[in-house]
């Protein structure tokens, strides 16, 4: 078996069409969304067979020692390949975190022949083109109830919860966030691996670049400075509050473990895709459960039932354009496909 990285070129290499089908599934999930956009993941294809692997090379080490968010991110991109295959007509199976021996094999999907055209799919797969991380300001006009009631769906289908906070636990929720803030701030660790995330790594397709950041400025919730200055204007400050018909999720999992991050990925990119396609503007925000503290803070908001896994904001898009997609690593970098040379 010869063993190739993917890459868009129209080099003369017969391929399986399962693997096709997978190939082109994993390359699309090259999109979904991951902490600080590292994309920690790894395929290989091969025959009728997709590995999902986590790729440790690009943990956040302050943020993330347990690989917390490393897995929610891959689950993100399990579910935006598995998006892309059922647009595609095709079925599969999902065998998550098959080998006890090997922690890094996430997932393996394995081709099962054809399903019948699904709208729903074919809105989600377009959605994937054009999600993107928003984290201006939303618009002042609220949410209708019934888009968040669309959410609440789509995590559940996933296999976890959508806690929509409500007013009273806006509190709860800000007060994590500043604690998150405050204790990353004071990191040397945190503060070096922002850096290197937010500038020198940019021509490789990774990381945040600082033109999809947010504006300094006062928010019932603060969002995560990418910048690493000072902390802006607190919603004391006298100044205009920005973003007060945000709405904020919680993905609840039933056991703060590796299978529980794994889903949690998942309904993570149901909730952000379902929103897009409801012409929603979205960012996540992992800060709540990057510390110990916020994290517990959470848990008690949702009355110590289950376990907070990743925050989302939800919200009517801002006026004027929309903030660049993040840049996304070459396919030849994430996926290789595994070919038979007498094929």
């Amino acid at each position: 078996m010869d063993t190739r990285q993917h890459d868009d070129s129209r080099t003369s290499v017969r391929v399986e069409p399962a693997s096709r089908l997978l190939a082109g599934a994993a390359v699309t999930a090259v999109r979904a969304p991951s902490i600080w956009n590292t994309q920690p993941w790894h395929w290989r294809i091969a025959h009728d067979t997709a590995e999902l692997r986590a790729d440790r090379d690009r943990q956040l080490r302050s943020i993330d020692p347990d690989g917390r968010l490393l897995t929610i991110s891959c689950g993100a991109a399990l579910h935006h390949a598995c998006v892309a295959l059922r647009a595609a007509g095709a079925a599969v199976a999902v065998e998550r975190l098959p080998d006890g021996d090997d922690p890094d094999l996430l997932a393996v999907l394995r081709y099962g022949g054809t399903l019948d055209w699904s709208p729903m799919a074919q809105r989600l797969r377009r959605a994937i083109t054009v999600r993107r991380s928003d984290r201006r300001p939303f618009a002042d006009e609220p949410v209708p109830e019934h888009r968040i009631d669309r959410l609440r769906d789509a995590a559940r289908r996933a296999g976890a919860d959508l806690h929509v906070v409500r007013p009273q636990e806006l509190t709860t929720l800000s007060v994590a966030a500043g604690h998150a803030a405050a204790a990353e701030r004071t990191d040397p660790v945190y503060r070096a691996e922002l850096a290197a995330w937010t500038g020198a790594r940019l021509e490789g397709g990774e990381g945040v670049p600082l033109d999809t950041v947010a504006p300094v400025g006062a928010r019932p919730v603060p969002v995560r400075d990418f910048t690493g200055d000072d902390p802006g204007p607190s919603i004391y400050s006298g100044i205009d509050v920005a973003d007060r018909n945000a709405r904020y999720g919680v993905i609840v999992i039933d056991a703060d473990e590796p299978a529980g991050w794994l889903v949690a990925g998942e309904a993570l990119s149901a909730v952000l895709l379902t929103a897009t396609d409801e012409g929603l503007a979205t960012s996540a925000m992992s800060d709540l459960v990057e510390d110990n503290a916020a994290r517990a803070m959470l848990r008690r908001m949702l009355g110590s039932v289950g376990q907070p896994a990743i925050g989302v904001r939800v919200g009517v898009p801002g006026h004027g354009a929309a903030p660049p997609q993040a840049p996304r690593r070459p396919a030849k970098d994430t996926v290789e496909v595994v070919v038979d040379p007498r094929a």
